[in-house]
C-alpha cells in the first residue's frame, strides 16, 4: 500500500501536475478542480485534499456495496496517496511535457496495478466502477474509458488541446503498464503436485472459490503416492494460490500453464463476492 501511494504521489507532484497533464479517474478530476478553483476563485487548493475529499464518500459507498476488506485496503491506499501528495513538494523534474506525460503515466500505472494485483485498489473510480458494474452490468473498462474521455475533453476545452493530447499519452502509458502487471482477464491452469492433497484443497477453499480436480499420481523416483491437483484461476488469484500451497506443503511442485479459453462455469470477481456472502450466512 505504502509503495503504491508513494509512486502515485510522485507521479502527480513531479510529472503530471507541473506540466498540466491530467491523470485518470479521481486523481485527474481532482487536478482539474484544483486548477479551476485556483483560476476562478484564486484559492490555492492542493490536489491531495481533493483526492481525500472524494474518497471519503466513495469509501463509505464501497463499504456497504462491495465489502469491508476490499474497501478498507483501497481507502487506506487512497488516504496515503492524498497525504503524500500534500506533503511532497510540487516541482517540474523533466521540464519536457512529453517526458512528463510518459513517466507520469508509467508511475501512475505502477501505483494502480500492484494494489489490483494483490486484491484491492487505489480507491476512487476503481470502487465506483465495481459498484456500477454490479448495478448496470457494464464492464469496468467501459466505465473507466468514459470517465477518462470526460477528463480529456475538459482538459482540452479549458487548458488547450495540446495538454489534452499529452493527457491521452499519459493515460495510454498508464493502461499499458497496468495491463503488463495486472492481467485480471488472463486465466492460468495450475497443476499442483503434492502429498498433502486434502490439506491443500481445504486451505484453497478458504481463499478461492474454484473447482479442483484430483488426479492420483505416484512419484517416479521414490514411488511415493501423491496427487496432482488441477485448478483454473484468474491471474490476480495467483499470489493467493502460491501462498496457500507453499504454506501447507513447502515440498510441493506447481506447474503454471497459460489458458487460452475456458468453457463452463467460471466465477468472476463479482460472483465470488456473492458466493462468499452466501456461504457466510
Amino acid at each position: 500500500m505504502a509503495g503504491a501511494s508513494i509512486v502515485s504521489a510522485i507521479a502527480l507532484n513531479e510529472f503530471l501536475i507541473p506540466g498540466n497533464i491530467f491523470s485518470a479517474g479521481i486523481n485527474g478530476i481532482s487536478q482539474l478542480l484544483s486548477i479551476l478553483v485556483s483560476t476562478v476563485f484564486h484559492i490555492k487548493l492542493n490536489t491531495g485534499w481533493l483526492i481525500l475529499l472524494f474518497n471519503l464518500p466513495i469509501g463509505l459507498l464501497g463499504w456497504f456495496k462491495i465489502g469491508r476488506g476490499f474497501t478498507i485496503y483501497s481507502f487506506v491506499t487512497a488516504f496515503l496517496t492524498s497525504v503524500l501528495t500534500i506533503v511532497i513538494p510540487v516541482q517540474d523534474v523533466s521540464h519536457n511535457p512529453l517526458l512528463s506525460a510518459l513517466f507520469g503515466g508509467i508511475l501512475t500505472g505502477i501505483g494502480v496495478a500492484y494494489p489490483l494485483k494483490y486484491g484491492f485498489s487505489t480507491g476512487g473510480m476503481d470502487i465506483i466502477a465495481v459498484i456500477l458494474e454490479k448495478t448496470t452490468g457494464k464492464t469496468i473498462g467501459t466505465l473507466m474509458m468514459a470517465t477518462n474521455l470526460v477528463i480529456i475533453l475538459i482538459a482540452g476545452a479549458f487548458f488547450g488541446w495540446e495538454n489534452a493530447l499529452y493527457t491521452i499519452i499519459s493515460i495510454y502509458a498508464m493502461s499499458r503498464v497496468v495491463d503488463a502487471i495486472h492481467t485480471r482477464h488472463q486465466k492460468l491452469t495450475a497443476f499442483i503436485v503434492t502429498t498433502k492433497a486434502d490439506s491443500v484443497i481445504a486451505e484453497l477453499g478458504k481463499t478461492l472459490i474454484r473447482g479442483v480436480t484430483i488426479m492420483p499420481a505416484q512419484g517416479a523416483y521414490e514411488r511415493r503416492p501423491g496427487a496432482v491437483l488441477m485448478v483454473v484461476i484468474s491471474r490476480y488469484e495467483l499470489y493467493e494460490l502460491e501462498h496457500v500451497v507453499k504454506t501447507v506443503d513447502p515440498q510441493s511442485f506447481v506447474n503454471l500453464v497459460n489458458t487460452i479459453d475456458i468453457e463452463g462455469n467460471f466465477y468472476d470477481e463479482t460472483e465470488q463476492l456473492k458466493a462468499r456472502g452466501e456461504t457466510s450466512q
